[in-house]
């Protein structure tokens, strides 16, 4: 089988569940191309998958959106990111790529990120068969694709209902995840490879891991060093091997010298870092959430837009973690910056989780629910079928 992985606009936290379905089809032997836009080549082809570059909107398009987003009503940013990012300018720019290679190369399946619509237009006029990959909770993209609307008719009428109706595939329990898609197929991750060890940055210490990262969105933001700083601050007092990755273009340089219990990387792979980590401290993306959430490693989240704020409400609604800053109410400032008067509490917050070992034990027995769920390999094959 022929398989089309198509993604948005460059985030890991958009690929990496994409990539954890296309395991799967390597087992099966499935032939694979990976299409999304120029930032993504580096993430997939370190992943071991080929890659064809897909068109992208200019950063003159995108920058404004992106800044706008964290200080724009709940409302004003579900608007901004999914209709007219992800909706209008990404599927736009998208479009004579995935035309091209699907009338070329001739999938005989389409996965797509959730947000990468361009893919939803040409297989719908193809007749090709379409899923897509969770990379959020499933009501959230449910409200996502309802945002995304408008922009999506533009492309063709009935569009918004075809995506609604073609299979969704999520590696989240319904336990944590109920789900408005009509056909929402549950899948776990296939067995990682044997995984590398982490250097000894911290010479010999057996401290307790903290894992500190933003993801690979926020780091492009002007506040972003300001968020860095804050975290490292609250981890002033806390006894821990702390790990900060930064994204491959946030210079790390900005954070100036650093106690020698804090170690800065650009990039260190999930896999890595969650096999060891004590707690992950983090901005709520869905990437790292879920990522930690697979791996059984509980969490302190300071979300500031987009899914973060659903993603904390998950963690404390079951205990997973502990939440710095709530859910905006709807009309209200999307962001509630953290400040320095928020130091204390996430400080608080590493400190109880590193104690409490029932933060853990819920987070795992969640894992080892998780775990009874298809293979991607398994859902393929039924998708095949």
């Amino acid at each position: 089988m022929r398989i089309l992985a198509t993604c948005s606009l460059g985030g890991a936290g958009h690929w990496l569940p994409l990539s954890t379905v296309l395991r799967g089809a390597e087992q099966r032997g499935d032939e694979l191309v990976v299409l999304g836009p120029p930032a993504l080549r580096e993430m997939v082809e370190h992943s071991g998958f080929a890659f064809t570059t897909g068109g992208e909107p200019s950063e003159a398009e995108v920058a404004p959106i992106r800044e706008r987003l964290p200080t724009a009503s709940t409302e004003e940013a579900s608007v901004l990111g999914n209709r007219d990012l992800f909706g209008r300018l990404a599927a736009t720019a998208m479009l004579p790529s995935v035309s091209a290679i699907c009338a070329e190369w001739k999938p005989d399946l389409v996965l797509r990120d959730p947000c990468e619509y361009a893919s939803a237009v040409i297989a719908g006029n193809l007749g090709i068969p379409s899923a897509h990959v969770a990379i959020s909770l499933a009501e959230v993209e449910w409200a996502s694709l309802t945002a995304a609307s408008p922009a999506l008719e533009e492309h063709r009428h009935g569009l918004t209902a075809e995506i609604a109706a073609t299979p969704y595939l999520s590696r989240f329990p319904e336990t944590i995840d109920p789900s408005p898609f009509a056909t929402t197929v549950r899948y776990r991750r296939e067995t990682p490879p044997r995984i590398e060890q982490l250097p000894d940055w911290w010479r010999a210490s057996t401290a307790p891991l903290v894992y500190v990262t933003l993801g690979t969105v926020l780091p492009h933001m002007s506040f972003a060093e300001e968020q860095y700083r804050l975290l490292l601050a609250a981890l002033a007092d806390v006894r821990a091997r702390v790990l900060v990755t930064v994204g491959r273009f946030f210079d790390p340089e900005r954070l100036g010298p650093l106690p020698p219990n804090v170690h800065v990387e650009r990039w260190v792979d999930h896999d890595r870092v969650l096999a060891v980590a004590d707690v992950v401290v983090c901005h709520g993306g869905s990437g790292t959430v879920f990522g930690a959430l697979d791996a059984g490693v509980p969490l302190v989240v300071v979300p500031s837009f987009a899914d973060q704020f659903a993603n904390g409400e998950l963690v404390t609604r079951h205990r997973l973690g502990e939440v710095i800053g709530a859910m905006p109410a709807e009309g209200q400032d999307g962001r509630r910056a953290p400040s320095e008067q928020d130091l204390p509490l996430i400080s608080a917050a590493i400190q109880a989780v590193l104690v409490d070992a029932s933060y853990r034990d819920r987070v795992r027995s969640l894992s080892r629910g998780s775990a009874e769920l298809p293979s991607p390999t398994e859902v393929l094959t039924r998708l095949a079928g």
